[in-house]
């Protein structure tokens, strides 16, 4: 998959087998669908063994529940398939793992080159957590609001998905130009996240953009690493959550170095972003 963008002879069937990719995709493919089809199994399994359903299959819960769960009780409205599930349980088990390493990389090469930046994350925390070695609680992470500026900001200039596509339900126009129905068209985020009609800064590591007054004033179309709309991503909330209790962890203990700093490790367009030398940094003990 990472190879066929810039081979278009691998988008020929009978090449893209030929050359052993094929088979090997659809091998991993396999694997990874049969083990999410047995996540689902197993947690269908458990809801009938702890008597959460009743005889007529339905939920005896009325609290929120899981997103599988919930998947699982439409599944028994017969509003969705096992393959439908399959295919939303994929999306959240696997689409948040390369897209949120990808992030917390770029965060730490980041502000391993910016070291005002980086001070002022080692105060944020020092604030927070003293000399304690505790694990971050939600209210912790709630007062790591310049840490998320970071990450936001890395988002900008290096978001995890190089590319959005979407194909058009109804004719847009755009200018002078009308865009037909079923249309596909790409957003690319690194370009609109850099029009300088809505960035300060657009070319600088400059957290400050996420000021709250600054979001306020800004087109919220102008950011969108998580993509927008109806069809966003539903792990956005949950992937800032995680990379800043990861990459407190980190900053809390260490400072940061970068050793291949921007431009000479350039961010290459993969399915997800990636930096051309991978993220070499030193970490030295605070």
């Amino acid at each position: 998959m990472r190879r066929s963008p810039w081979f278009p002879w691998l988008w020929f069937k009978p090449i893209w087998y030929l050359s052993g990719i094929g088979f090997e995709f659809d091998r991993l493919v396999k694997l990874t669908n049969d083990f999410t089809r047995s996540v689902i199994a197993e947690r269908k399994r458990t809801m009938e063994e702890e008597g959460l359903i009743d005889g007529d299959g339905s939920d005896l819960r009325k609290e929120k529940l899981a997103f599988l769960d919930l998947l699982l009780r439409m599944q028994r409205e017969n509003q969705l398939s096992d393959e439908d599930i399959r295919e939303e349980v994929d999306t959240f088990m696997f689409e948040g793992h390369d897209t949120t390493s990808s992030g917390m990389g770029f965060t730490v090469w980041w502000l391993g080159q910016m070291e005002e930046c980086q001070k002022k994350v080692h105060e944020e925390l020092d604030n927070i957590f003293g000399d304690s070695d505790r694990s971050p609680t939600s209210e912790d992470l709630k007062q790591m609001v310049y840490l998320e500026k970071c990450i936001k900001e890395s988002l900008r200039l290096t978001p995890s998905v190089p590319l959005i596509a979407r194909k058009l339900s109804e004719d847009v126009v755009v200018g002078e130009t009308t865009l037909p129905e079923g249309l596909t068209v790409v957003v690319v985020p690194v370009t609109t996240a850099r029009d300088p009609r809505y960035w300060e800064k657009p070319e600088d590591f400059y957290p400050e953009h996420f000021d709250a007054d600054k979001v306020a004033a800004r087109d919220p179309y102008s950011y969108v690493p998580f993509s927008a709309g109806p069809r966003n991503c539903i792990g956005q909330k949950f992937a800032l959550l995680e990379e800043k209790a990861v990459l407190s962890w980190i900053f809390r203990r260490y400072h940061v170095e970068t050793k291949d700093p921007f431009p000479e490790n350039r961010p290459i367009p993969e399915l997800i972003l990636r930096p051309s030398n991978g993220v070499r940094v030193v970490l030295t003990k605070r």
